[in-house]
Formats: C-alpha cells, sequence, structure tokens
C-alpha cells in the first residue's frame, strides 16, 4: 500500500510562539505530534527534543537493550510496540538531562503521539492529550485515550464528556514526556485498510471542536485538504492554543 501525508501547524490566534513540533517521513511511516509545555521558548525545545529521540530509537541505530520487559518471548508486534515505549522514555530522559543543564527550562515537558506503519499495520503509541485517529468507512474512530485528570473522572463517572470539555482543569495532563519522568504510553497495533485516514493532532485542534464535528469535516474533505481544512476551523472556533495536525492516506 502507497502511503500520503500532509501537515499543517498553527500558532493560533492568541499565542506568539508555536510549541508544537511535528515529523512527516512517509518513506519510513513515521508521524509524530509533540506539544511542548514549560513557557518562554521551553515548550519548543521540549517537543523538538521528543521528536528527534523518537526518530532516533525507531529509525536508528539506537537500540532499546535495556527495557523493563524480557524480549526474548515477544512477537514482532510486541517488539515493536516496546520500541515505542523505549522511545518515548528515551525522550524523557533527554528533556530531563536539558533542563537540569539549564535552569531556565525547568518543568517543560511534551505530549507525544506516534503513528509507525509498517507492512499491513499500523503500531501507536501516545504520552499527553494529543489524540490519534482514525477515519474509515465514513466513521471516525477515536485510537488514543487522554492522559488527564478529568479522563480520569469521566472513567469513574464523575464528569460527563460534555462537561469535561469546559471545566478549568480539562488540560492537567496526569502523563508528559519529560515533566513527569518514566512514562507508561499506551500502545497498540491495528491491521491497516485501502482508503484508511489516520489525524495526528495536538489539542488545540481538539478543544474547540469534538469528535462529532470531527467526523463531519472528515466526510466532507479531501485528504490532502483535511489538514489545512481542520486548522482553519479550529481557528474559526476559538482555538486557544497551537494547532498541529497530520493526515496519513493509506492509498492503494
Amino acid at each position: 500500500m502507497q502511503l500520503d501525508a500532509v501537515a499543517r501547524t498553527d500558532p493560533g490566534p492568541v499565542r506568539e510562539s508555536n510549541e508544537d513540533c511535528f515529523l512527516v517521513d512517509v518513506d519510513s511511516g513515521l508521524f509524530v505530534v509533540a506539544d511542548g509545555m514549560g513557557g518562554h521558548a521551553s515548550g519548543e525545545i521540549a517537543s523538538a527534543i521528543a521528536v528527534e529521540a523518537v526518530q532516533g530509537v525507531l529509525l536508528g541505530a539506537i537500540n532499546p537493550d535495556e527495557t523493563r520487559l524480557d524480549r526474548g518471548g515477544m512477537d514482532q508486534e510486541e517488539e515493536i510496540r516496546e520500541r515505542l515505549r523505549y522511545a518515548m522514555n528515551q525522550a524523557s530522559i533527554s528533556i530531563r538531562q536539558t533542563a537540569l543543564a539549564n535552569p531556565a527550562h525547568t518543568g517543560m515537558g511534551t505530549t507525544l503521539a506516534v503513528l509507525l506503519i509498517e507492512d499491513d499495520e499500523a503500531h501507536i503509541g501516545h504520552v499527553g492529550d494529543s489524540r490519534i485517529y482514525l477515519f474509515r468507512d465514513d466513521k471516525l474512530h477515536r485510537l488514543t485515550r487522554d492522559h488527564t485528570v478529568v479522563q480520569q473522572e469521566i472513567d469513574a463517572g464523575t464528569l460527563t464528556p460534555e462537561l469535561a470539555r469546559i471545566v478549568p482543569h480539562k488540560n492537567i495532563l496526569t502523563q508528559s514526556v519529560g515533566y513527569h519522568g518514566p512514562v507508561e504510553p499506551d500502545t497498540s497495533t491495528r491491521p491497516i485498510d485501502e482508503g484508511d485516514v489516520f489525524i495526528l493532532c495536538s489539542d488545540g485542534l481538539t478543544d474547540p471542536l469534538d469528535d462529532e464535528a470531527l467526523a463531519e469535516i472528515c466526510r466532507e474533505q479531501r485528504p490532502d485538504e483535511l489538514a489545512e481544512v481542520l486548522v482553519q476551523q479550529a481557528i474559526e472556533n476559538g482555538t486557544e492554543d497551537n494547532v498541529t495536525v497530520v493526515v496519513v492516506h493509506i492509498q492503494e
């Protein structure tokens, strides 16, 4: 199958700088979105470090010799997911080392959403509230679960998804790369089909647009125009954050 990908990022109407970072590597099938935090230039630095570290582990010569699991009994899918986990923790170590070397960057961190497509499978890993969606057969499926306080409250039944979109603490993360130290990313593997459209995005997109609105936009737009339209719709709907969207289209 052939991959096509487009990306769009914008600082948005409120922020002066863009702390998001993304990677599109069609030849290797690797796609990443990172949403940095930390104030001043720290968020921008954290997200860039994370993207570079993930790329280095998954595409470079860095091998995860020290992992928490015995890789000897793993199948290929499990080994790739372990490499995703290892890559994100290497990113966390790099960010923390940079912050220790320069106190001005103390407290910086980033979200990470990673999609790796190999053969006929999509391998997914994420930390934080940047998301990955799959648009298939006119339906939008959210493939990631936010690592946020409000998501925990939704899971516990103490908060509805509708209220979760407007409460003041909606963006408080329970996991982030760098700031929280070692991380436990959610990982998964799924088969891909011709026509699949994967969407990686920062929360600057999903804060102003719920899943129903995103699905409607996906139904109306061609994949090669989708990133541009989604970012513009987020801005028009009042996003207060940087907006980054990567769209990956699976073709025959």
